[in-house]
Protein backbone atom coordinates (compact mmCIF):
# COMPACT_ATOMS: atom_id res chain seq x y z
CA UNK A 1 0.00 0.00 0.00
CA UNK A 2 3.03 2.35 0.82
CA UNK A 3 4.64 2.11 -2.40
CA UNK A 4 1.83 3.64 -4.30
CA UNK A 5 2.86 6.90 -2.39
CA UNK A 6 6.09 6.55 -2.43
CA UNK A 7 5.88 6.60 -6.14
CA UNK A 8 3.51 9.26 -5.98
CA UNK A 9 6.22 11.34 -4.34
CA UNK A 10 8.87 10.25 -6.90
CA UNK A 11 6.86 11.72 -9.69
CA UNK A 12 6.40 14.64 -7.67
CA UNK A 13 9.47 14.79 -7.67
CA UNK A 14 9.87 14.30 -11.17
CA UNK A 15 7.41 16.58 -11.67
CA UNK A 16 9.06 19.77 -9.95
CA UNK A 17 12.50 19.22 -11.87
CA UNK A 18 10.56 19.57 -15.43
CA UNK A 19 7.25 21.36 -15.18
CA UNK A 20 4.98 19.47 -16.75
CA UNK A 21 1.71 18.62 -15.57
CA UNK A 22 1.44 15.42 -17.07
CA UNK A 23 3.74 13.84 -14.05
CA UNK A 24 1.22 15.71 -11.94
CA UNK A 25 -1.23 13.87 -13.20
CA UNK A 26 0.52 10.30 -12.90
CA UNK A 27 1.50 11.72 -9.11
CA UNK A 28 -2.51 11.94 -8.11
CA UNK A 29 -3.34 8.87 -10.11
CA UNK A 30 -0.73 6.80 -7.99
CA UNK A 31 -1.97 8.79 -4.65
CA UNK A 32 -5.55 7.76 -5.86
CA UNK A 33 -4.02 3.97 -6.19
CA UNK A 34 -2.68 4.17 -2.48
CA UNK A 35 -6.49 5.13 -1.35
CA UNK A 36 -7.65 2.15 -3.05
CA UNK A 37 -5.33 0.02 -1.29
CA UNK A 38 -6.10 1.69 1.32
CA UNK A 39 -9.98 0.93 1.22
CA UNK A 40 -9.11 -2.47 0.44
CA UNK A 41 -9.42 -2.49 -3.04
CA UNK A 42 -7.59 -6.16 -5.06
CA UNK A 43 -4.38 -4.86 -7.15
CA UNK A 44 -6.19 -4.74 -10.21
CA UNK A 45 -8.50 -2.46 -8.53
CA UNK A 46 -6.09 0.02 -7.55
CA UNK A 47 -4.21 -0.33 -10.70
CA UNK A 48 -7.55 0.14 -12.41
CA UNK A 49 -8.64 3.91 -10.09
CA UNK A 50 -5.17 4.30 -11.02
CA UNK A 51 -5.54 4.35 -14.54
CA UNK A 52 -8.87 6.22 -14.23
CA UNK A 53 -7.58 9.18 -12.40
CA UNK A 54 -4.63 9.65 -14.47
CA UNK A 55 -6.65 9.42 -17.86
CA UNK A 56 -10.03 11.67 -16.05
CA UNK A 57 -7.15 14.30 -15.06
CA UNK A 58 -5.45 14.45 -18.84
CA UNK A 59 -8.94 14.93 -20.43
CA UNK A 60 -9.95 17.67 -17.65
CA UNK A 61 -6.65 19.35 -18.96
CA UNK A 62 -7.18 18.88 -22.71
CA UNK A 63 -10.81 20.43 -22.47
CA UNK A 64 -9.71 23.18 -20.37
CA UNK A 65 -7.24 24.38 -22.29
CA UNK A 66 -4.56 24.12 -19.89
CA UNK A 67 -1.83 22.09 -21.96
CA UNK A 68 -2.38 23.86 -25.27
CA UNK A 69 0.63 24.85 -26.39
CA UNK A 70 0.92 29.24 -26.30
CA UNK A 71 2.79 29.72 -29.50
CA UNK A 72 4.23 33.44 -30.00
CA UNK A 73 4.19 34.95 -33.24
CA UNK A 74 7.88 35.83 -33.96
CA UNK A 75 7.31 37.80 -36.79
CA UNK A 76 5.91 40.94 -35.32
CA UNK A 77 7.19 40.51 -31.63
CA UNK A 78 9.32 42.98 -30.60
CA UNK A 79 10.52 41.16 -27.76
CA UNK A 80 11.74 38.17 -30.15
CA UNK A 81 13.16 39.98 -32.81
CA UNK A 82 15.04 43.39 -32.51
CA UNK A 83 14.45 44.53 -36.44
CA UNK A 84 10.75 45.14 -35.56
CA UNK A 85 10.62 49.18 -35.15
CA UNK A 86 13.42 49.72 -37.03
CA UNK A 87 13.50 52.64 -39.60
CA UNK A 88 14.13 51.99 -43.45
CA UNK A 89 14.29 54.69 -46.13
CA UNK A 90 12.36 53.80 -49.12
CA UNK A 91 12.93 55.80 -52.14
CA UNK A 92 9.76 54.19 -54.94
CA UNK A 93 7.80 51.90 -54.53
CA UNK A 94 8.03 49.03 -57.73
CA UNK A 95 5.02 47.81 -58.46
CA UNK A 96 2.64 49.42 -55.94
CA UNK A 97 3.64 47.69 -52.76
CA UNK A 98 7.19 46.42 -52.95
CA UNK A 99 10.56 48.07 -52.87
CA UNK A 100 14.24 47.12 -52.05
CA UNK A 101 15.80 48.74 -49.03
CA UNK A 102 19.11 48.82 -47.65
CA UNK A 103 19.19 47.76 -44.36
CA UNK A 104 21.58 46.21 -41.66
CA UNK A 105 24.42 46.30 -44.44
CA UNK A 106 22.15 44.67 -46.83
CA UNK A 107 19.51 44.98 -49.97
CA UNK A 108 15.87 43.57 -48.55
CA UNK A 109 12.35 43.11 -50.09
CA UNK A 110 10.12 45.40 -48.49
CA UNK A 111 6.72 45.14 -48.79
CA UNK A 112 3.98 47.70 -47.61
CA UNK A 113 1.59 46.13 -44.86
CA UNK A 114 -1.93 46.21 -45.75
CA UNK A 115 -4.24 49.04 -45.26
CA UNK A 116 -1.22 51.79 -45.58
CA UNK A 117 -0.64 53.97 -48.43
CA UNK A 118 2.65 53.28 -50.36
CA UNK A 119 4.35 56.87 -49.83
CA UNK A 120 8.18 56.58 -50.56
CA UNK A 121 10.10 58.27 -47.20
CA UNK A 122 11.00 56.24 -44.21
CA UNK A 123 9.31 53.27 -43.02
CA UNK A 124 9.20 51.63 -39.81
CA UNK A 125 9.53 47.82 -39.94
CA UNK A 126 6.12 46.25 -38.57
CA UNK A 127 7.45 42.18 -39.33
CA UNK A 128 9.96 40.11 -40.81
CA UNK A 129 8.79 37.41 -43.07
CA UNK A 130 11.83 35.09 -44.32
CA UNK A 131 13.91 37.58 -46.16
CA UNK A 132 10.78 40.31 -46.28
CA UNK A 133 10.27 42.97 -44.39
CA UNK A 134 6.77 44.25 -44.21
CA UNK A 135 6.78 48.23 -43.27
CA UNK A 136 4.01 50.59 -43.03
CA UNK A 137 4.95 54.50 -43.07
CA UNK A 138 6.30 56.30 -40.39
CA UNK A 139 3.87 58.55 -38.50
CA UNK A 140 4.77 62.06 -38.81
CA UNK A 141 5.45 64.20 -35.75
CA UNK A 142 2.98 67.04 -36.29
CA UNK A 143 3.01 70.50 -34.95
CA UNK A 144 0.56 70.40 -33.02
CA UNK A 145 1.17 67.88 -30.85
CA UNK A 146 4.21 69.16 -29.93
CA UNK A 147 4.22 70.94 -27.27
CA UNK A 148 6.55 74.04 -26.19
Amino acid sequence: MWIWFGLAVLALIGEVATGTFYLLLVATGLAAGGLAAIGGLAVAGQLAVCGVVVIAGLLLLRFTGVLKKRGIDPHGNADINLDIGQTVTVTDWAGGRTARVWYRGASWDAVLASGCDPVPGEQVIAEVRGSQLIVKPRPSVSSSSVQG
